[in-house]
């Protein structure tokens, strides 16, 4: 079987250093959608070295991106083919606020292998932390196709009730036509991102938007619009990909008051609201 949980599980975590400074935050946050209108002072804070703070999903490209899910299908016991993976969700928990600038050791290790009948799910954890203590775990959810069927335990399910009422903000987003070329230069080159005649290889149109893009895109929003701006408030953010995105589409962006915390639903516009972020949450203070 190309997937052995158990000696998956058993490796030893991998550990490597990670290293950023304001140029990679700065880009980071352009390649998100920051910095419209440029003189904006609530834009000026992702932009402008005097005034930066951090949005906490830079986390998911610093030192760029890794180890992050790519290093999860090189672990012992993980024998892919790339063709059948796809990137299922996101979590993070900011233990405490990004610095502009750090050098930290990130640690990742598989934890967790479930099968979910026709694919295995892998969970990629990655823990960072620097000189002052731990600055954010990460998991991402690993979808392998074709993988799944030996009887392990099928984990849990993910699914989210949905929110109760209508929405109690609605945003919409605009998603420019170079913004996948920009965001890549954050960390992730995968082709299927910029390059034509590789994603009709891969099934698709033309060149679809990095999920983690809309997975930031879509932490702004709620930051700008429901937490005052404020990056330090946001405690954790989880999300299925539940659809992709084409560069130069409308990103619909459903928000939910709850409890400490507000849940999120993206669409697409310009396709009737086809899904594309579900089961959405950002925990906060």
């Amino acid at each position: 079987m190309p997937i052995d949980a158990a000696k998956a599980l058993a490796a030893e975590p991998r550990s490597g250093e990670l290293s950023w400074d304001q140029k990679d935050v700065q880009l980071y946050h352009l390649g998100i959608g920051a910095g419209v209108p440029a003189t904006d002072p609530d834009e000026l804070r992702y932009t402008l070295e005097s005034r930066l703070h951090v949005l906490p999903s830079f986390a998911t490209v610093a030192g760029a991106g890794r180890p992050g899910v790519i290093s999860g299908l090189s672990m012992p016991g993980v024998e892919v083919d790339l063709a059948r993976v796809l990137h299922g969700g996101q979590e993070l928990t900011v233990h405490r606020p990004i610095p502009v600038e750090g050098t930290a050791t990130a640690t990742g290790r598989i934890a967790a292998v479930y099968d979910k009948g026709k694919a295995a799910v892998l969970v990629m954890r990655t823990e960072v932390a620097d000189a002052d203590g731990p600055l954010w775990t990460s998991d991402a959810q690993i979808f392998v196709r074709g993988e799944g069927g030996w009887g392990g335990d099928r984990g849990p399910s993910g699914r989210l009730d949905p929110p109760d009422g209508e929405p109690d903000r609605i945003v919409e987003r605009p998603v420019r036509e170079d913004q996948a070329l920009l965001y890549r230069l954050s960390g992730d080159l995968n082709p299927l991102h910029a390059d034509p005649e590789f994603a009709k290889l891969a099934g698709f149109e033309r060149p679809i938007l990095h999920g983690l893009c809309t997975y930031g895109m879509t932490l702004k929003a709620v930051v700008d619009t429901l937490l005052g701006g404020d990056v330090t408030r946001v405690r954790s953010y989880a999300t299925r990909f539940a659809g992709v995105v084409y560069p130069g589409e409308t990103l619909r962006i459903r928000m939910w008051r709850q409890q400490d915390a507000v849940r999120v639903a993206v669409s697409a516009v310009e396709r009737e609201d086809a899904p594309v972020l579900a089961d959405t949450i950002v925990q906060h203070t």
